[in-house]
């Protein structure tokens, strides 16, 4: 599909149904493979919950809170009708103020949900434009390298920053991902809140989707 229409195509899935489906605190709970499937990831507070919305075109399909660390399952979303591809929405990592135990819960739900999901075609890992990527980052990136899932690098929140700093991340994210082998190589600049690339990467969503 050409560029236009890919992104004609992709407005028009997201402006159809899009609903929650169901919430999974461990792997029993998760859905039938049937449908592709597209995650989430990102430290707490990057701006996850508000990508989704404005992906899907809605004002809380995802739920944004004040609150850090509020996402501990894996959310998962349909749409289409009938179902076309699903959006798993996964927990934030990083937030510091979370009990251990709790953590590695986590991270022990994402690590096999990533090795065991036939189904999840690519995810997308959101780095906030005002840090670049830190350390935390770089262990969702091994994690997902060692997995051996594809997945895209997304700078959010680009509005709240000048451009030559957010030239500057750019540059540092690209750089970033040329050193891991399942990355892909185009990094996504985002603002939900203004709306750039939001359209563009709507499109890579339904080509990564391949539906």
């Amino acid at each position: 599909m050409e560029g236009n229409d890919l992104t004609e195509a992709a407005r028009r899935l997201f402006a159809g149904r899009v609903e929650f489906l169901k919430s999974a605190p461990s792997l029993k709970f998760l859905p039938d493979p049937d449908v592709p499937e597209i995650a989430f990831a990102g430290r707490s507070n990057v701006g996850k919950s508000s990508l989704l919305n404005a992906l899907t075109g809605r004002k809380a399909i995802a739920r944004t809170s004040v609150t850090p660390g509020r996402t501990q399952e894996l959310n998962f979303f349909e749409v289409g009708e009938p179902t076309r591809l699903r959006l798993v929405d996964m927990p934030g990592y990083g937030y510091a103020k979370a009990p251990l135990k709790v953590v590695e819960a986590w991270r022990r739900l994402i690590r096999d949900f990533l090795r065991g999901r036939v189904v999840l075609k690519r995810t997308l890992v959101l780095i906030d434009s005002r840090h670049g990527v830190k350390d935390v980052d770089r262990e969702m990136l091994k994690m997902l390298d060692e997995s051996a899932v594809g997945y895209r690098l997304v700078l959010t929140k680009a509005d709240k920053i000048k451009a030559s700093e957010l030239d500057a991340v750019l540059a540092a994210t690209q750089a970033e991902a040329r050193l891991h082998p399942a990355a892909y190589p185009v990094v996504h600049v985002t603002s939900s809140e203004k709306g750039m690339g939001i359209a563009e990467l709507r499109a890579a969503v339904l080509e990564d989707a391949a539906i």
